[in-house]
């Protein structure tokens, strides 16, 4: 049988067999020596991007700590400039893996890495994903993310998904009508997993509990279901597990990394020690013992084109420490997300902003921070930071965006501030509803 997901892997550069095999020489790594292989490769990735990259270098300032505690803190806001300024010396835009951030913080920004770092990573979920009898090459995925709706995105991302045996689903709709279509899917396709947004896949398991029906039974391919980007709590996780049929895993991941974290076969949320250090640090940016609460702050060992080290990646964690190489990520905050309710009646997934976060980003960081208010059905407030007023031009361009994806004839009003209000964790929420009556 072609290996369909690893070809589409070599055929865009990306050298698959070789980060597989880098991979597993990590996971041979015994526990004795592991804290050794992780402080060298942290040397020598600070080391590479100090002296190959001029928009980390500075940062760092004329010599280069001592200490690991010394060197700086990267923000979102430090990563909000033209690409081309942030890759280090040999790179191009040509010869990397380009991606943005899905916004969901609010932060949005374009990043890269160089095709073995992205090879890596794909390596790290291939394994991780496989330990639960995921095969990306012969297991079919239901997938519940966010997609363009029409042209030629709309075919570049369902001939992306063919290639990653794959078919994604509609998050625009969750009244009843809207699940019954995504619930029509399971009836005539094979799916092995499903893997999404954690409230897209509890909105369904909440239609088969009403309707008393479970998932397996319409789809007895089915086998596991993979919840990610968003809060899972315990009350849901239940009802996924009784409405689907299956076993549930919860996933911690981030665009500008990697799987942070994956459920392991005790339900533990592993943290990734391959190829990715990961710090909890206080208020002051000063470590935390394990076991403390605090921002959560990742180091990409690999990554040569585009520097995330000590980068805050904008949530609020713990961390438990069982050994160098099993570190156990106990407590997450944030990732929440409301429900977006709109005159017809439709309800879509507050994650929908994903998208349009992805239709309407400028490159350039123009817009720094945004949040999306709901106050009434018919009426979205567009709170936005940037370094000049949105024009009309910009702002009729959201408008039809958010027209196509929702439907037309909402009210947007722009408010341009100098800074949004946050959460008392410090995250910045995407998308709140105030309606009272919002969709549960």
């Amino acid at each position: 049988m072609i290996k369909l997901f690893d070809l589409s892997l070599k055929l865009n550069g990306y050298p698959i067999e070789e980060a597989k095999r880098e991979y597993q020489r990590i996971l041979d790594i015994p526990e004795a020596d592991y804290a050794v292989y992780v402080d060298k490769k942290k040397k020598e990735i600070v080391q590479y991007h100090y002296n190959n990259n001029s928009f980390y270098r500075s940062l760092v300032g004329d010599k280069l700590p001592d200490k690991w505690e010394d060197l700086p803190i990267l923000t979102k806001r430090d990563l909000q400039r033209p690409l081309k300024e942030r890759l280090s010396k040999g790179f191009s835009e040509r010869k990397v893996f380009i991606n943005r951030t899905s916004g969901s913080s609010g932060d949005p920004f374009v990043f890269a890495k160089d095709k073995f770092c992205h090879a890596l990573t794909w390596a790290s979920i291939i394994k991780r994903f496989g330990d639960h009898g995921i095969n990306f090459n012969t297991s079919y995925q239901a997938r519940f993310y966010g997609m363009p709706i029409s042209g030629r995105g709309y075919f570049f991302i369902r001939f992306k998904d063919f290639l990653s045996n794959r078919y994604r689903l509609s998050i625009l709709d969750f009244s009843d009508e809207g699940i019954e279509k995504i619930v029509k899917e399971f009836r005539k396709r094979k799916f092995t997993y499903i893997n999404g947004y954690t409230s897209c896949i509890v909105q369904v398991a909440k239609y088969l509990q009403r309707k008393n029906v479970v998932l397996k039974d319409l789809c007895p391919s089915l086998q596991v279901c993979v919840v990610t980007s968003e809060m899972l709590f315990e009350n849901d996780r239940k009802l996924i597990n009784d409405s689907l049929g299956v076993p549930l895993l919860n996933e911690y991941g981030s665009a500008e990394s990697s799987v942070l974290a994956i459920e392991n076969k005790h339900y533990e949320w592993q943290l990734n020690t391959e190829d990715v250090f990961v710090e909890i640090l206080d208020e002051d940016n000063n470590s935390l013992n394990y076991g403390s609460p605090g921002s959560i702050v990742i180091t990409s060992l690999y990554n040569k084109a585009n520097p995330f080290i000590r980068y805050k990646i904008g949530d609020i964690g713990t961390i438990q420490k069982l050994s160098e190489k099993k570190k156990i990520l106990k407590n997450l905050e944030g990732r929440t997300n409301d429900f977006i309710l709109l005159p017809s009646g439709r309800k879509a997934a507050g994650m929908t902003f994903y998208s349009l976060t992805k239709a309407i980003m400028d490159e350039k960081g123009n817009i720094k921070e945004f949040k999306i208010v709901q106050k009434e059905v018919n009426k979205l407030i567009l709170q936005y930071s940037c370094d000049s007023e949105l024009s009309n031009e910009e702002k009729e361009k959201i408008r039809n965006e958010f027209n196509r994806y929702l439907e037309p004839g909402l009210v947007y009003i722009f408010e341009r501030k100098d800074v949004l209000e946050r959460s008392t964790s410090g995250k910045l929420k995407q998308f709140e509803s105030l309606i009272s009556s919002n969709f549960q």
